[in-house]
């Protein structure tokens, strides 16, 4: 399972030119789940996200978490991150989980996250989607497990 987390000012996603998720200040999440992801994983990246460090304490320093900031989640799941691109020119999306395995966990990790006391938006898992976001800072953080 791979996270792409990027801190941002605003973010949304649209489908059919209609807003299915958004958020103000928090982070953008793009969920790549691969075959053989079990909860365990799930479970190790919804403590990371929720308690990861990357917003500025009065200091400037990366020192506080979605959390302390009130930050919201906007997670998008995102087969391509687990496109290979190894061996030609044409990425090979075969490590990638086939929707009947990623979905329930997709699902799974949106609702540990909103355990957490932080407000959850999601885009539409295999749909066309259009997002949008203002990276603060910018600042991007990738984690797989």
């Amino acid at each position: 399972m791979k996270l792409v987390i990027q801190r941002v000012k605003e973010a949304k996603v649209e489908v059919e030119s209609k807003i299915v998720g958004k958020i103000e200040k928090g982070f953008l999440v793009l969920i790549g789940i691969k075959k053989g992801d079990k909860k365990q994983q799930a479970d190790y990246l919804v403590k990371k996200l929720c308690n990861l460090r990357i917003f500025e304490d009065n200091n400037g320093k990366m020192n506080l978490s979605l959390k302390d900031v009130k930050g919201k989640l906007l997670i998008v799941s995102q087969f391509t991150l687990y496109g290979d691109c190894s061996d030609g020119n044409r990425p090979s999306f075969i490590e990638a989980a086939r929707p009947e395995e990623a979905i329930p966990l997709y699902e799974y990790f949106c609702e540990e996250c909103a355990k957490n006391s932080i407000e959850v938006q999601r885009g539409i898992f295999g749909a066309d989607m259009k997002v949008h976001l203002l990276n603060d800072g910018p600042v991007t953080i990738i984690i797989e497990k």
